[in-house]
């Protein structure tokens, strides 16, 4: 998606060829498609559109109306069909005459369902009224930045009345539900000429005869107000600066200091996943005199709102020292007083039966000359949340550049946060996975053991940063596994395990993508055999850089995290057979091996009073996808078994206690388990998944 200055034209992106395909289902599903790809228009996840359409009943095969409706859930940019709910026209205009007042409003919501047409699943959204009363035929709702300033500001019922003149209607603030729609509805039949109505303090909704009329209606509307704004808008935005910006370096070393610190205090109960931006947008906001004054109003529209909590949190920060320290040393003082503060919040608005508090803890953080962090469950959520506060300056600059920007009152934002209704879709959420919150770093991560610990591990709800040295690889691996697991939960880093500069910077990057570390599994590796006295140093050192050195590289900058994030950690090591069973002809790969596993040991001894556990798995003969297993080691293997190169597998099958084949999965899944609350009192354990072999048993 988009996001431009508001004075570039909103492109009219319709294309009647194709339009001229589609039903009226259809025709739907692309203007919802064309509005939502386009953040000016509306936010992530936010707004929704209907239209009212002749189908023929499964039941009676006559025509009848209906009402498709964006249902609960999903994004109009991304959406397919299924995301619409549709109901029986008729069906729904007949609750009216169920309809007992404010106090029973939740209750119609029950009611929807058994209006659906063609027993469609999707349960459709507390919007269904505000579209459905309206008596035109096709209806979008937006939040469009610059339509919510106008609406976000102390006097929006004169500024719609001066920029739209008559044809814009305006509503005053009040929760969505069935009374805000009778309401709507009733100022759309009382007053034909309207082309919509501005919803105080929430959004915009306009209508057409068609759907290529609805849109294009839209696009105006929208790009009226823009223009307006940016034609009245007093300047410079937000009082102009109070600060400079610190340079690029300084505010990304600041997030990088800062992220694992902050993420670590608000993880205790449960574990966030973090994310940056120093987007233009934000600087401006963050660096300006109104920001104190502006910050602790929070946001209007509701979409905003539930993504970004109350109010977010200010820290100071010295841009001219550029040292996150001047933040961290005050942080604990700050964080108590934000949470007590919602505390406070949450007893002043709470009713009888309001649901329990919720996580009192910040989800954005505003600091001044660097930036904003955003914390949430995954990184999908952190990021959204950003964009929603983005969208939330933007809103804010508008609004106070022509009159005075007004937040959501305080207990109608907390009859927001703590609907019953809310509370109910939050309860049947899937329960979390095993890893969910948690980030791993896999080095050799594009690798074979390494790309099915990724699959795994992200299977299970973790963000994964592979690390490679093999940039082709990496690219292709992350590709793969952003398609299958989504973009947000997987990133790729070039790192070289033999340089402690690429190890401590692959480690600093992978803090700024995704705020810490909790998972770190070093499986970078290589294989060499050799009679000892054919071992050439080069040989012998290159096995102990990758090994012996990159190993303990990557623990002691995973240490030095895990310290300062004090949630604990798990460090797994992926060693091998041979650093328990010696194996001629390889003795620089069995001396690495050996290495490693003696250096988990000491490791988990220094880790215990840290929580961080520290645990090694040992595979054995693992050829299928393996890098190593390629080329000169697979033949020098199969000469000394005096075999071609494919009948490897088959002996390593044979030499097995099991008889089985040991595949990147199996190592994999222990390396899973060591990574899981599964093996949450287990350190410096070895775990042999070779299939059996006697020589490497432990003693």
């Amino acid at each position: 998606m988009t996001r431009r200055e508001p004075s570039r034209s909103i492109p009219n992106l319709w294309d009647d060829v194709y339009a001229a395909q589609l039903d009226e289902p259809g025709l739907l599903l692309y203007r919802s498609n064309l509005l939502g790809s386009d953040l000016r228009i509306t936010n992530f996840g936010g707004g929704n559109t209907s239209a009212k359409a002749g189908m023929i009943d499964p039941l009676t095969r006559k025509k009848t109306d209906v009402l498709w409706v964006k249902g609960s859930g999903g994004d109009l940019g991304s959406m397919k069909l299924d995301g619409f709910a549709s109901l029986y026209l008729d069906k729904f205009l007949a609750l009216k005459e169920l309809y007992r007042g404010l106090a029973y409003e939740d209750e119609m919501v029950e009611l929807f369902n058994h209006c659906a047409f063609n027993l469609n699943p999707r349960a459709a959204s507390i919007d269904t009224p505000l579209h459905g009363f309206v008596p035109h035929k096709h209806v979008d709702h937006m939040h469009a930045d610059a339509v919510i300033a106008i609406a976000a500001s102390a006097d929006a019922e004169r500024l719609t009345k001066e920029i739209y003149g008559g044809e814009m209607g305006f509503l005053p603030w009040q929760r969505p539900g069935f009374d805000l729609g009778l309401k709507l509805g009733a100022i759309a039949s009382g007053n034909p000429k309207l082309s919509g109505v501005v919803l105080g303090g929430h959004g915009l909704f306009t209508w057409g005869a068609s759907a290529k009329e609805c849109y294009l209606m839209t696009l105006r509307i929208i790009q009226r107000a823009a223009d307006w704004l940016d034609q009245n808008a007093q300047k410079p935005s937000f009082q102009g600066a109070r600060i400079a910006s610190a340079t690029a370096a300084t505010r990304s070393t600041a997030a990088k200091q800062l992220m694992p610190l902050i993420r670590g205090k608000i993880s205790k109960n449960e574990r966030k996943i973090g994310h940056f931006t120093d987007a233009p947008e934000v600087l401006e906001f963050v660096n300006s005199k109104a920001v104190d004054a502006l910050a602790p109003l929070g946001t209007s529209c509701p979409d905003h709102f539930l993504r970004t909590k109350i109010r977010p949190l200010v820290l100071p920060f010295d841009p001219t020292s550029g040292k996150a320290e001047d933040i961290a040393a005050k942080l604990d003082d700050q964080l108590a007083a934000y949470r007590k503060d919602y505390e406070s919040y949450y007893n002043r608005c709470k009713f009888a039966d309001s649901p329990a508090i919720r996580d009192p803890n910040p989800v954005i953080f505003l600091i001044p000359g660097v930036g904003m962090l955003s914390f949430a469950k995954d990184k999908a959520t952190a990021r959204i949340a950003s964009e929603f506060y983005i969208n939330a300056i933007n809103v804010m600059r508008g609004a106070s550049g022509v009159s005075s920007y007004v937040g959501l009152q305080e207990k109608e934002a907390f009859g927001i946060e703590y609907w019953l209704l809310e509370e109910a879709k939050l309860q049947r959420m899937p329960k979390p996975k095993a890893l969910a919150g948690r980030v791993a770093f896999i080095t050799g991560g594009a690798g074979g053991i390494g790309s099915a610990t990724a699959a795994r591990l992200l299977s299970d709800g973790a963000c994964v940063v592979l690390a490679d040295i093999d940039e082709a690889a990496l690219t292709e691996r992350v590709e793969g596994f952003g398609k299958q697991f989504g973009k947000d939960s997987v990133r790729g880093l070039s790192v070289d395990v033999t340089s402690e500069a690429s190890v401590t910077s692959g480690f600093s990057e992978a803090v700024q993508l995704f705020g810490g570390l909790d998972i770190v599994v070093s499986n970078a590796g290589i294989a060499s055999a050799a009679s000892v006295e054919d071992t050439t140093l080069a040989l012998w050192q290159k096995n102990m850089d990758i090994m012996s050195t990159g190993y303990f590289l990557v623990a002691r900058e995973a240490f030095r995290l895990m310290q300062k994030q004090a949630t604990g950690g798990a460090i797994i090591f992926v060693a091998s057979k041979n650093g328990l069973a010696a194996s001629a002809g390889a003795s620089a790969y069995c001396a690495a091996k050996a290495s490693e596993i003696h250096l988990a040991r000491c490791l988990a001894l220094e880790g215990a009073p840290h929580g961080i556990r520290v645990n090694t798995v040992n595979p054995d003969a693992v050829l299928q996808g393996s890098k190593i297993w390629q080329g000169e080691w697979r033949d020098q293997r199969a000469a000394s078994y005096k075999v071609e190169p494919g009948g490897l597998e088959e002996i390593y099958r044979q030499r097995s206690m099991l008889k089985l084949s040991v595949l990147p999965a199996d190592i994999a899944e222990a390396i899973a388990f060591f990574a899981s609350d599964r093996s949450a009192k287990s350190t410096g354990n070895i775990l042999n998944v070779d299939a059996g072999n006697a020589q490497a048993f432990t003693r």
